[in-house]
């Protein structure tokens, strides 16, 4: 209701119906959605910018680690893969006793006879005199040695029975003479150990869990934020 004055010391009393209490309640609404926007917004920018962060991770370090587990193209991440020179090998073992045809790179579980594969993915190395070694580390003592020669089909097949050396961390060296001078590459493995999973590091598997956690939080904030609100706006 509104009360007016006029001249002569009138009274004007003028009564809202119900369409123009509707109208105001609307009003009322449309500034308080005004007020709390910005908060929303703020929301929806953030969690908008985690899961870009998630997303670039999962499209940078899942997917490689997945789908190219073992061997990929040149310039795809393989860990399985090294440099020797300008020239890339690939390393596989395989314990056909125990595992079959399948195939592992830095973590082989079982200990017994094992087949280290050394396969170019270049022709210059055929060309080349290369020498393969393995030692067991961190003593550095050698377990398997292949003088140099050059490897005209392109691969080499260690054959080394591990039973007798035991588990632990061993090291695959791989020597070449270049440009006149003699380079040494290395990759390194472990014996008796449960193989790579998802091959993901420490770091970035501590990264994802915070954000995941992270986004947990402003979606459950979010909504008792909104809860909140919705009851503070029921009348008594």
């Amino acid at each position: 209701m509104f009360v007016t004055q006029e001249g002569d010391g009138m009274k004007e009393i003028h009564t809202l119906n119900s369409s123009e209490i509707e109208a105001l309640t609307a009003s009322f609404s449309k500034i308080r959605f005004a007020i709390s926007e910005p908060e929303a917004s703020i929301h929806k920018n953030v969690m908008r910018k985690a899961l870009m962060v998630l997303s670039v991770l999962f499209v940078v370090f899942v997917l490689p680690s997945t789908a190219n587990a073992h061997r990929g193209a040149r310039n795809e991440p393989d860990t399985c893969r090294f440099s020797v020179g300008d020239e890339v090998i690939h390393f596989s073992a395989y314990t056909p006793g125990f595992s079959g045809g399948k195939s592992y790179c830095h973590g082989i579980p079982y200990i017994g006879l094992t087949d280290l594969v050394f396969d170019y993915e270049g022709k210059k190395l055929r060309n080349t005199s290369v020498e393969f070694e393995i030692t067991k580390e961190p003593e550095g003592t050698r377990i398997y040695y292949h003088k140099p020669e050059k490897i005209k089909k392109g691969s080499v097949d260690a054959k080394v029975d591990f039973a007798k050396f035991g588990a632990g961390d061993y090291l695959a060296h791989v020597t070449i003479l270049y440009q006149g001078e003699k380079l040494d590459s290395h990759l390194p493995f472990s014996i008796g150990v449960d193989a790579e999973d998802s091959g993901l590091p420490f770091i970035v598997k501590l990264v994802l869990i915070i954000l995941a956690i992270a986004i947990i939080s402003m979606v459950i904030m979010s909504r008792f934020t909104k809860k909140q609100s919705t009851s503070a706006d029921e009348p008594d």
